[in-house]
C-alpha cells in the first residue's frame, strides 16, 4: 500500500486548486524535496494577531509575534496612526553524516492603527515578552476626569 499525503480541498474564499492536481504526487514535490518546515509562516510574512482593551486611564494593544526580539520592532505614530512593524531574520543549519544543510529565513510585517481621539501619543510604552508586544497608550489627562452630576432643581 502506498501512503499519499492528502490535501485539504480549498474552501470558499481560499484559492482554488485543480481537481486533476489535487491529490496528485506532484502537488507535494516541493514540499518533500526541501522539507515541510521550508514552507511555514517563519519563512514568509505574516499579519499578527491584536488584542485591544480599555482601561480607565490606557487602551491597550497586544501584538502576538513569536521568534521575534525587540531590536525588531520599529514603532512609530504619525498623525493620529500607530504603525508597528517588524523584521526578522534567521539561520538554520544542519550537519549530518554526509551532507549540510544551511537555510535563511527572513520575515516582517506592517500593521497601522487608527489611534483614538482620547490617546496621548506622546504616552505610550511599549514592552515585548514571552512572544507578545504589549503597548499601553495613555489616555488625555482632560478625558480621564470621572463625569459630574448635575441635578436638576
Amino acid at each position: 500500500m502506498t501512503i499519499v499525503k492528502w490535501k485539504k480541498p480549498a474552501t470558499e474564499g481560499q484559492k482554488s486548486v485543480n481537481p486533476a492536481l489535487f491529490n496528485s504526487p506532484f502537488s507535494g514535490l516541493f514540499e518533500n524535496l526541501l522539507g515541510e518546515e521550508y514552507f511555514t509562516k517563519e519563512f514568509a510574512s505574516y499579519v499578527p494577531a491584536a488584542n485591544f482593551s480599555e482601561t480607565k486611564d490606557h487602551f491597550n494593544l497586544e501584538l502576538s509575534a513569536p521568534g521575534f526580539e525587540k531590536e525588531d520592532f520599529k514603532i512609530q505614530v504619525n498623525k493620529g496612526v500607530l504603525t508597528i512593524s517588524g523584521e526578522h531574520k534567521s539561520e538554520k543549519e544542519t550537519t549530518e553524516k554526509n551532507y549540510s544543510r544551511k537555510e535563511f529565513a527572513y520575515g516582517s510585517f506592517q500593521r497601522s492603527f487608527t489611534l483614538p481621539e482620547e490617546a496621548n501619543e506622546n504616552a505610550i510604552e511599549a514592552k515585548y515578552e514571552n512572544g507578545i508586544l504589549k503597548m499601553a497608550l495613555a489616555k488625555k489627562e482632560e478625558l480621564k476626569k470621572e463625569a459630574i452630576e448635575i441635578k436638576i432643581s
